[in-house]
């Protein structure tokens, strides 16, 4: 290794948002999900694989996740940005931008899953 790399990336969800996760992150967005160690079981992880070799983005459940204003995304580099923009508007989310950022283009959504706890 030439230096550091960034292995995971950890979000918060509202405890019981683990199947919308599946459903989005799985299902809309292709990413594979993975199985966590058994020795975190207890915590109801949510791992998806992301990209070649170890990256991976983990949702762990939290009472007090952030509210709909917080920041914090991921940024996820794919071939076709038209068909993501597509998958993206198909499954409830709002594109609220596009950026053309040299050399990237980027869109912006907001995320169609639940900020509060769902129960």
């Amino acid at each position: 290794m030439t230096g550091p790399r960034l292995q995971h990336t950890s979000m918060l969800i509202p405890p019981g948002a683990q199947e919308s996760v599946r459903a989005f992150y799985g299902g809309v967005l292709g990413l594979e999900e993975k199985q966590p160690p058994h020795s975190l079981a207890h915590l109801n992880l949510v791992w998806f694989a992301a990209g070649e070799g170890e990256m991976e983005l983990h949702f762990l459940p939290d009472p007090n996740p952030p509210d709909g204003t917080d920041q914090r995304h991921i940024c996820l580099v794919v071939d076709d940005l038209e068909d993501y923009r597509r998958r993206l508007t198909e499954a409830g989310a709002t594109i609220t931008s596009a950026v053309p950022t040299c050399p990237l283009r980027l869109i912006y959504w907001t995320r169609p899953l639940p900020m509060s706890n769902p129960e």
